[in-house]
């Protein structure tokens, strides 16, 4: 099915010396910052002290308490990265999750954080799509994530995918499965390096609550949401924008007679893009809805193979793509009630001062885009 096994081994302290594991594996590096962990905990079960830093003798209490007495070598889990040979120092499951998640309080209850953590995302294509995955896992939403892409990192992808070019060349599902276990080795993660196709389809959507779908094929993006609709399974598709983005929210879940794409490509072809590159600009537009398309970006399409290499996209858009996606996902989780359909987050219509002056170029711009596809114009 393509899964790449990708698990940082966890030793138990009290059952595996620091000396022990270093004879079984090679280690580049020992990083132990579990004091600095209970500190953490201390003050988050005891915020008297926020404003009182005489605290010492408590903390030192608590962490004799803890440590029943035994070093603190010897407490929590040893935490091993197969992928730089880092020997971490972790506390152990619930305790990690407890600091890692106590800044959201109260912004986020307690039981809410449970919902969250124990909901199964989705997430095919990790360029956007990254920025989703992360700051899904920075917010302590979903323990069990499934991430999907065929492609690895280039220098191009380095405006917007947080990395660096000690990375180029790996998968980039691996390298944000890399990041997401090392901040969580306690999560449970499912790697597509092959990304998502018609073998593996089914198995990836199958026992999801929510799918984030980024993908670059149109076909597989169609199918993947028929798949999704079957099974009643939400899905969420942020396009990056210039500076802003388009977010579309598809609840399969409320209304799984839905069509794809808000119906969007109703009575389209899909094969037909496979036989006229034309095709693809049409279903891309009809997805899209150009309408938000500022126009730079327009102008941009037809230079495509021409003056520039691949569509523009900024770190902007993209950073701002992961916010709406891991709001969006909260809100689904907790069953609140949000939008749905076709929305945009639109930066240049709260900044920029000439916001109005490009949309009526814009307008004219896409008119006539329109027009060379053959799309009628509303």
């Amino acid at each position: 099915m393509g899964t790449k096994k990708l698990k940082p081994l966890i030793f138990n302290a009290k059952l595996n010396s620091l000396r022990s594991i270093k004879k079984e594996i090679e280690v580049n590096n020992v990083i132990d910052s579990y004091k600095e962990q209970l500190e953490d905990l201390f003050l988050i079960r005891n915020p008297r002290f926020r404003f009182n830093k005489n605290y010492q003798k408590e903390l030192e209490d608590f962490i004799l308490k803890y440590s029943d007495g035994d070093s603190l070598e010897r407490c929590g889990n040893w935490v091993y990265f197969p992928w730089n040979k880092n020997l971490v120092h972790y506390l152990e499951k619930d305790l990690h999750q407890e600091i890692r998640t106590a800044r959201n309080k109260n912004l986020i209850t307690e039981s809410e954080q449970k919902k969250i953590y124990n909901a199964k995302i989705g997430i095919a294509g990790l360029s956007v799509g990254s920025h989703g995955a992360l700051a899904i896992a920075l917010m302590g939403v979903s323990k069990k994530i499934k991430l999907a892409d065929p492609d690895v990192i280039s220098p191009t992808n380095l405006n917007r995918i947080i990395s660096d070019f000690t990375n180029i060349g790996i998968n980039k599902a691996e390298l944000i499965g890399r990041y997401i276990y090392q901040l969580n080795p306690y999560a449970n993660l499912e790697i597509y390096t092959e990304g998502i196709n018609r073998n593996n389809m089914v198995d990836f959507v199958k026992d999801l609550d929510i799918l984030v779908e980024e993908l670059d094929d149109i076909k597989i993006k169609y199918e993947i949401r028929v798949e999704a609709r079957k099974r009643k399974i939400p899905v969420i598709m942020a396009t990056d924008n210039g500076d802003n983005v388009i977010i579309d929210i598809e609840r399969y879940d409320l209304n799984p007679k839905q069509l794809p794409f808000h119906g969007s490509l109703k009575g389209f072809e899909i094969e037909s893009i496979d036989h006229n590159p034309l095709k693809l600009y049409e279903a891309m537009a009809k997805i899209i809805d150009l309408s938000f398309v500022p126009t730079r970006v327009i102008k941009s399409i037809n230079e495509v193979g021409k003056t520039i290499y691949s569509w523009p996209q900024l770190v902007t858009a993209a950073m701002l793509s992961g916010s709406v996606i891991s709001y969006i996902v909260k809100k689904i989780i907790l069953n609140e009630k949000i939008r749905s359909g076709k929305l945009e987050v639109n930066l240049n219509k709260i900044f920029d001062l000439d916001y109005n002056k490009e949309l009526k170029e814009r307008k004219k711009m896409v008119f006539h885009f329109k027009k060379s596809l053959k799309i009628k114009n509303k």
